[in-house]
């Protein structure tokens, strides 16, 4: 039986989409039991507890980071990243205080640990050295819906935004983690050197802290006639297409546990220049370009070596080939396998 809260996906999926994936779910004959949980943190560790208690469930697994402290059902929990404890000016003051008093001893009272990345393991092996004998790394993976565009498509996509040369896509939350105001620098920058670099475009949630550069988004687009444009949050089928008629993709995150969307673009062909920093060289190995993500100028670069043709071409080539060694599928079965480890 799956018992789900409800949740966000990162600001870029509508909340209806969280009840398709619950049709998908029961389709594939799993039971569903859903709890409200308006008060978030009280829910998981007074309600939960209480329901767990029943006796009809053999493991629990939380793929939120932390676990019902009281609860005495064999549990495995998923860390995405640490970004609480090492960035924790990055989140509001809500999110602190549901994660932070409850995070060692949800890792303390796990039977296993899910990192989706070894850089992600490291850290914990770094600030919680107990949890490392349980630490498993399982990757994420990429829907196959990810894939390069025919010629027709990648057209199609590009003359519906009115920019029939492409245009460099960002793909993710607006929030000060996601570093999306140095990729305006630089993208400024190339547009001075040269009015015919590629327009602009942002697609993903509004998130904390997000008011200042929404200003800015909106004083660019009117200073560049609409060159710079925000698309707001974006549907399954649209994110995929959008990815399609890019011509570059930029993701100069701080920090990121594992970082799905620069994996989404390689696996549409997409040339990507992505942050060396966290999980992110990790996932993109040699089929993007990484740079420091505190100066506007090596991200300029990156992206002017990406849009020439040769380049372009031949990251386009890798991108694909390196996204096939992310699957959903193999996610399920290690994931599998680490279940029936925090059962025996």
């Amino acid at each position: 039986m799956a018992m789900i809260p409800p949740f966000d996906a990162d600001g870029l999926l509508p909340p209806n989409d969280y009840e398709l994936s619950l049709d998908e779910l029961e389709t594939a004959g799993i039971p569903i039991e859903v709890q409200p949980a308006p008060l978030g943190v009280l829910w998981q560790q007074l309600q939960l507890p209480r329901r767990l208690a029943r006796g009809d469930v053999d493991l629990f697994w939380s793929p939120l980071m932390t676990l019902p402290l009281a609860s005495r059902v064999p549990a495995v929990v998923t860390i995405h990243d640490l970004t609480v404890l090492l960035y924790p000016e990055t989140h509001n003051a809500k999110v602190r205080l549901s994660l932070l008093p409850f995070l060692e001893r949800s890792l303390e009272k796990a039977r296993r640990v899910v990192a989706v990345s070894q850089a992600t393991a490291d850290d914990l092996a770094f600030h919680f050295p107990a949890c490392t004998p349980r630490v498993r790394v399982v990757y994420e993976g990429v829907d196959p819906s990810f894939a390069p565009g025919s010629t027709e498509e990648v057209a199609a996509i590009r003359r519906e935004l009115g920019t029939p040369d492409g245009y460099i896509l960002y793909i993710g939350t607006l929030e000060p983690r996601k570093n999306v105001d140095l990729l305006l620098s630089a993208w400024e920058a190339l547009r001075e050197e040269d009015p015919e670099t590629p327009p602009l475009l942002l697609a993903g949630g509004a998130g904390w802290h997000s008011r200042r550069l929404l200003a800015r988004l909106a004083a660019l687009a009117e200073a560049h006639r609409g060159a710079v444009r925000y698309l707001g949050r974006v549907d399954a089928d649209r994110l995929v297409r959008l990815f399609q008629g890019a011509r570059a993709f930029a993701y100069p995150s701080l920090y990121e546990g594992f970082g799905l969307p620069p994996l989404e673009a390689l696996a549409c062909g997409v040339p990507t220049v992505v942050s060396n920093t966290s999980s992110l060289p990790e996932v993109v190995g040699d089929a993007a370009l990484t740079v420091d993500p505190h100066a506007a100028a090596p991200l300029a670069a990156a992206l002017r070596q990406i849009l020439e043709p040769a380049r372009a071409a031949e990251l386009s080539r890798r991108g694909p080939r390196r996204a096939a060694g992310f699957r959903w599928e193999t996610a399920a079965r290690e994931m599998a396998q680490v279940f029936a480890e925090a059962l025996d």
